[in-house]
């Protein structure tokens, strides 16, 4: 049997963003380089107009504008669809709601091939979440109203797709629940972590130089400052934090629309001194970040997965969340750190106090959380099941 032939969809360039989606889909690829020829299609955003190679990964530049989402979708998806007669592939895999026109595109052009659909969160869900939470902005309402005309993209897609993949069995209800898909169709396949990547330091005070940390307890989020990842929540969990602990540093990583909004809380509160914005920091220097922690924090109100959960894990770090979605798959209450109510702040500024006041504690639930994922939630171990569902759409 000769190499797979794999084009992948998602709309940002995997090698320019760093999200869990584009983590994912150049991690699996370079562990099928031996059974796979992979060409990711991407959309031409932050600068990516001609072909590239990353860790010998092609990537293949498809017409999108680089404006806010979801118009750069919308280009992309037309740009891809038109060119569907000319990507040859042995199977089509889309993220998202990437590559939402293809599959009926392939049927209009006679094309009898495969497409797999890998849905991370479900937009429907994610849509529900937003709707309990109301719509404080104009900005949020006009956020929610396309989140849901893309959940009906993304059922349609997972109706037309030959397989679906999913993150975690928390998606895997949702798909059925929101979309109507038989779970016969649907593979679980969870996101990894590079463990030799991210690893525990010994010597963390170094880790700490690199940004400016002394002895301070220090707090980390990684990820978009968007509503969904509940970072008012922290917010207030903060301010009980700070009364306990004056010096508590909060590390916020990672770029979003409430950035604004959530600065002007901080300073109202007067707690702008106690958190340090870093933006998106550079591949290579997120396991130095997660490394200046004592413990990570992921306040979302609806989490697929986390993979950001993952990388702190395998980085030796005791996690904090709210009890969402597939979290309580990604981390093992009072095993591998603390899950508590969704939404209440109390009991998350609760937890956070007692990791940083107990350091026997950290070090014991950072230890399982290491093991946790080195055992459950690997690239490799990602790229393995992956490479079996692509062969059992083509019926191998």
């Amino acid at each position: 049997m000769g190499k797979l032939r794999l084009a992948v969809f998602n709309t940002q360039p995997p090698h320019l963003y760093f999200g869990g989606v584009e983590r994912r889909i150049i991690e699996t690829a370079k562990r099928l380089q031996t059974q796979a020829d992979v060409t990711v299609y991407s959309g031409t955003k932050a600068g990516f107009k001609a072909p590239a190679a990353v860790d010998d990964v092609n990537i293949a530049p498809c017409y999108s504008t680089d404006r806010i989402f979801p118009l750069d979708n919308w280009f992309f998806n037309r740009s891809l669809t038109k060119k569907a007669g000319t990507i040859d592939a042995d199977v089509y895999e889309a993220h998202t709601v990437s590559g939402y026109g293809f599959p009926k595109k392939l049927k209009q052009l006679g094309i009898d091939k495969p497409f797999v659909h890998t849905i991370h969160g479900v937009l429907a869900d994610e849509y529900e979440q937003a709707k309990q939470n109301g719509y404080p902005s104009f900005r949020g309402r006009v956020a929610n109203y396309f989140m849901d005309r893309l959940a009906k993209l993304e059922e349609q897609t997972a109706h037309d797709a030959t397989l679906i993949v999913t993150i975690s069995k928390y998606s895997l209800e949702k798909i059925q629940t929101h979309y109507g898909i038989d779970k016969s169709k649907v593979r679980i396949v969870p996101n990894g972590v590079d463990t030799e990547k991210f690893k525990p330091t010994q010597n963390q005070q170094a880790a700490r130089q690199q940004f400016r940390l002394g002895s301070e307890p220090c707090v980390l989020f990684v990820g978009s400052l968007i509503p969904r990842k509940g970072l008012g929540f922290l917010v207030e969990a903060a301010k009980k934090i700070v009364k306990q602990n004056v010096d508590t540093k909060f590390l916020i990583v990672g770029e979003g629309p409430l950035k604004t909004q959530l600065i002007s809380s901080l300073e109202a509160a007067n707690l702008l001194g106690n958190f340090r914005f870093l933006g998106n920091v550079e591949d290579e220097m997120l396991p130095t970040v997660y490394n200046c922690a004592d413990v990570f924090v992921l306040p979302s109100i609806q989490e697929g997965q986390g993979i950001v959960m993952l990388e702190a894990q395998a980085s030796g770090k005791p996690v904090v969340a709210f009890d969402v979605g597939g979290v309580n798959e990604a981390a093992r209450n009072d095993e591998t750190g603390l899950l508590v109510e969704r939404g209440n702040t109390d009991e998350l500024a609760n937890a956070l106090l007692k990791l940083l006041g107990d350091s026997s504690l950290r070090l014991r639930m950072g230890s399982n959380g290491r093991r946790y994922v080195a055992e459950n939630y690997t690239w490799d171990i990602c790229a393995r099941k992956m490479l079996s569902v692509y062969r059992e759409a083509l019926g191998q």
